[in-house]
């Protein structure tokens, strides 16, 4: 619930966003007065009253922290569970405490003297939080009373299963606040929201934009070049993922291993390079005034006096361009998971063959090929899953004028409509659609997958 601005206790007035949650009012100060600049130059309210709110919201969030760690730490013996719940106590106090100081700040937004432009508003947050830390509080002290004290000489111990769900968790928390909690934002497509507005009952069109994706001819053949362009890239992709493999299978054939681990560290450090970067060094080569051309008139393939020719500008090819770049970047680290299936193949396997006459190649094709394939193929159905998903970085830093209908991709055209053109409901309503198509078509391989392999990667 501190991830959802609809019940911030922090929200003590009108001056205070309603787009900002609990814990972005903790963890800056700036959001929270975002809007009170000249409330506070024109002495509407003092500037002390959202210092005391934000420091409420601090100690709240840091008593939400607690309790958590609280929570995971129970999951162990008595001397753990006991550990735990003291954190748990202490940070449902510190939780009682940090919402009771919002509430101040809210009575001191109350009793200014200009309440017709700081609108103070009663923080309901304030109570919903305040009643489940009250909650937590209470059964924390009771389970501490019944939890039996801990053996003299006993050890902090929790079952193998609870250490690795704490190991997961943290990356569960992650994936929610990257991928389900943006999810929230959804909301935009049933309103007419312009940016910087607010989402009501007066601007609620429901499938409005749904209905003007389509019946509009202009969207509509947008959407259709879009299409064209992401399905494209993404099948050269698809049916060069093979690539990875056949590279890795070669490089681990090296038998120098200082020359294998050159090579492998060359190939992946591409993947860490951003893509502004990478465009730079694409515009020094293939440039008017790049490598190319400068080699060319150098060598007398072009007149010194002619004009460069600009390989980046032109239209022809984009796809396979970008294709290019793409597995020039990403070949050496998709390489490391084949990399690693190699090393888990059983080596009595090669030894069988040596000793039955096989040679290299007859190794590779015979038993390592065969021990990747279940990979390849579990990389190959979630790259089809995610056929819509090309990115964003490489194609909007590659774009420009001459090449814009055939480098146009899904989640460029998302970004361009929404942020570029402010046509946030819309594009909303596309970055839906894939959404649902890529759930669509994961649950499709998966059922393709048990069809063909007779497994399951979901």
């Amino acid at each position: 619930m501190a991830f959802f601005p609809i019940a911030n206790p922090a929200k003590i007035c009108g001056l205070v966003s309603d787009k900002i949650s609990l814990f972005t009012s903790a963890i800056s100060y700036n959001s929270l007065i975002s809007d009170c600049a000249r409330a506070f130059r024109m002495n509407w309210v003092d500037e002390t009253t959202f210092v005391v709110t934000y420091i409420g919201a601090v100690i709240a969030v840091l008593g939400i922290a607690a309790t958590g760690v609280g929570v995971c730490t129970s999951m162990g013996n008595n001397k753990l569970q006991r550990f735990g719940l003291k954190f748990s106590i202490i940070g449902a106090i510190a939780e009682v405490v940090g919402y009771a100081v919002c509430f101040v700040g809210y009575i001191l937004v109350r009793d200014t003297n200009r309440v017709d432009k700081v609108a103070p508003s009663m923080p309901v947050g304030v109570f919903i939080f305040g009643g489940i830390a009250a909650l937590i509080l209470i059964l924390s002290l009771v389970l501490f009373v019944k939890t039996p004290k801990a053996l003299p000489g006993e050890k902090f111990e929790m079952e193998s299963k609870y250490k690795l769900f704490l190991m997961f968790l943290p990356f569960a928390i992650l994936g929610f606040l990257f991928c389900y909690l943006p999810l929230y934002g959804w909301r935009y497509a049933f309103f007419d929201y312009k940016s910087g507005g607010t989402l009501s009952s007066d601007n609620f069109v429901g499938l409005k934009w749904f209905a003007y994706l389509f019946k509009n001819s202009a969207t509509r053949n947008d959407v259709i070049n879009v299409m064209k362009n992401t399905l494209a890239i993404s099948g050269l992709n698809i049916i060069t993922s093979w690539i990875p493999m056949i590279f890795a299978v070669f490089l681990c054939e090296v038998r120098n291993m200082n020359f294998r681990r050159f090579v492998q560290a060359f190939t992946t450090i591409p993947n860490f390079i951003s893509w502004v970067l990478v465009y730079a060094v694409a515009l020094s080569i293939f440039s008017t005034d790049g490598f190319i051309n400068t080699f060319a008139k150098e060598v007398g393939l072009m007149s010194q006096n002619a004009p460069g020719h600009n390989y980046l500008m032109g239209n022809s090819f984009t796809w396979v361009k970008m294709w290019g770049w793409g597995t020039w970047k990403g070949v050496g680290w998709s390489a490391i998971i084949y990399i690693a299936g190699i090393s888990g193949i059983d080596q009595s396997l090669y030894e069988a063959a040596t000793v039955d006459g096989a040679g290299r190649f007859q190794k590779m094709r015979h038993i390592t090929l065969p021990g990747l394939l279940p990979t390849f193929f579990v990389l190959l159905l979630m790259a089809i899953a995610g056929i819509l998903s090309n990115g964003l970085d490489q194609y909007l830093v590659f774009e420009n004028a001459e090449n814009r209908e055939s480098i146009r991709v899904l989640d460029l055209y998302v970004y361009k409509l929404g942020i570029g053109n402010g046509s946030i409901p819309l594009s909303t309503v596309v970055g839906m659609f894939k959404s649902v198509i890529s759930v669509v078509l994961l649950f499709a391989a998966n059922g393709m997958s048990k069809l063909l392999r007779g497994e399951s990667i979901i």
